[in-house]
């Protein structure tokens, strides 16, 4: 960047009422001038401006309720045994495996986040989660993208989000482990998106005399990344119509499911999603709702108890859908909302949070309370601009047990017990013999290595021609 754009850049600035940011330009060094330019010349003021002025300048823009007028539970494909038929499961599950054996279907991981709150330094895709060999969630996710590559005849490519505090170490992580068998041609990286913090009358923070203070754009600001890094092009090239999106911390998630892609296939969806039937009326769960119309997501936090504990005609919880943040994605629709159209752009959340700054005496400061706001986007906002979204059921126990905290609830150690207990499953329904408690958590620590079965199905097909069979042992691991 030459004197001339530099000299153009803190224009803009100044003239938008963020000059601030260039107060301490002059004493810096070199190095630290071009990447302080180079992080202001990646923001758009103009978006910056209109978020501040939709959250933040209250008189012009009051803060609008979350109106629940006209709210219903959002109808689903109930799952076989539960209300659900048999034989659509199985059509769909054909037309899934079409589509994947046709090289139509990726996999779209988000894995920006650190280890932080679970004790762990280092990405979180890196983190040990299977009960024995003590596989990272990256590492479990590769070898069952390699199982569904082998059982559909294809090589499914794999986009993954990593930020720019994880991206470097997540890339030598894959690097070091060979890409656990995978093609790393069919492998890609892709940084999320940053927006500025700024303070409650609009300015954008520093975090020092060199940097703004950034923050990631939230996990629906991943439909950005595709769009801006190319990936959408690179999948359009290959032929890829459909992205399977799920998050990194759920080890249990069915990265490539074959009948939720014929479910979202023959419905001629632009969004689908997986749902679980809430455990508890008051699960801080999002929930899959109907409103004028169109399927949206409401946080439990936006939906009053009294609707939470409401029960239907059965005396079941009535708005029982949860969301685990599994979807389908149209290729397509990624391209529209996470592109330059005006009409189908996923709005903007306000966060308040402690966000240490450069203050006006060019001291840093830590505050002891929420000082400035920080924009996110999130990915289930997509669900009212849809055409034709589809919501299907999935099993709690074989699909979701995030590993978040470090004790208690979906920690490393429950998420154990269920890979336990889905292991147990597995071998009862393939006719092995098994103890386990009144839970399902078998007496002894085994583990199914996805590159043998990505699901029960899978395994229950695969056992009989497995021909190291032994007596079910402590410690053993099936691959």
């Amino acid at each position: 960047m030459n004197q001339s754009d530099i000299n153009e850049l803190k224009s803009k600035f100044k003239q938008a009422g963020q000059g601030h940011v260039f107060d301490y330009f002059e004493e810096l060094e070199e190095s630290a001038q071009k990447s302080l330019c180079e992080q202001a010349a990646s923001i758009d003021l103009d978006e910056l401006k209109s978020l501040v002025r939709e959250h933040l300048n209250q008189a012009e823009n009051p803060v609008k309720q979350l109106s629940l007028k006209g709210l219903a539970p959002a109808p689903y494909i109930k799952l076989p045994g539960k209300g659900g038929s048999s034989s659509e499961w199985q059509d769909a599950f054909k037309a899934g495996a079409e589509t994947i054996s046709a090289g139509k279907v990726a996999a779209f991981t988000v894995a920006g986040g650190q280890g932080t709150r679970l004790g762990y330094d280092g990405p979180k895709g890196t983190f040990p989660v299977t009960p024995v060999s003590k596989k990272t969630l990256f590492q479990v996710f590769a070898e069952k993208l390699l199982r569904s590559g082998r059982r559909f005849g294809v090589t499914i490519p794999w986009f993954i989000l990593t930020s720019e505090t994880n991206n470097e170490a997540t890339i030598t992580a894959f690097q070091k482990s060979n890409f656990w068998g995978l093609d790393p041609k069919s492998v890609h990286f892709i940084v999320q998106g940053l927006m500025p913090a700024v303070d409650f009358d609009g300015k954008i923070l520093m975090v020092n005399k060199s940097k703004i203070s950034m923050a990631p754009d939230g996990h629906g600001g991943s439909l950005r990344a595709l769009v801006r890094s190319g990936a959408v092009e690179k999948m359009a090239a290959s032929g890829v119509d459909c992205v399977s999106y799920f998050q990194v911390d759920n080890p249990l998630v069915k990265c490539i499911d074959p009948e939720f892609v014929g479910f979202h296939v023959l419905g001629k969806s632009k969004l689908s999603s997986k749902m679980v039937p809430k455990a508890y009326a008051r699960e801080k769960v999002g929930i899959f709702c109907m409103q004028e119309g169109a399927l949206k997501v409401v946080e439990y936090s936006d939906m009053p108890d009294v609707m939470q504990d409401e029960q239907d005609k059965n005396g079941s919880i009535r708005y029982n859908a949860g969301n685990v943040a599994i979807h389908l994605f149209d290729r397509e629709f990624i391209a529209r909302v996470g592109g330059s159209d005006s009409n189908a752009k996923l709005p903007f959340h306000r966060a308040n949070k402690k966000i240490p700054f450069l203050n006006s005496n060019g001291q840093i400061v830590e505050p002891d309370a929420a000082n400035g706001v920080k924009f996110e986007q999130f990915v289930f906002d997509a669900l009212p601009m849809a055409k034709n979204p589809v919501v299907i059921e999935t099993a709690r126990e074989d699909e979701f047990s995030p590993v978040k905290n470090a004790e208690g609830q979906d920690s490393p150690k429950t998420c154990v017990e269920d890979q336990l207990r889905m292991f147990a499953r597995w071998l009862i329904a393939a006719g092995e013999s098994i103890k386990t408690d009144v839970s399902g958590l078998p007496d002894k620590t085994i583990e199914i290595s996805p590159s043998f079965a990505v699901d029960e199905a899978d395994f229950v097909k695969q056992w009989p021609f497995f021909e190291q069979k032994a007596p079910i042992r402590e410690g053993m691991i099936i691959e």
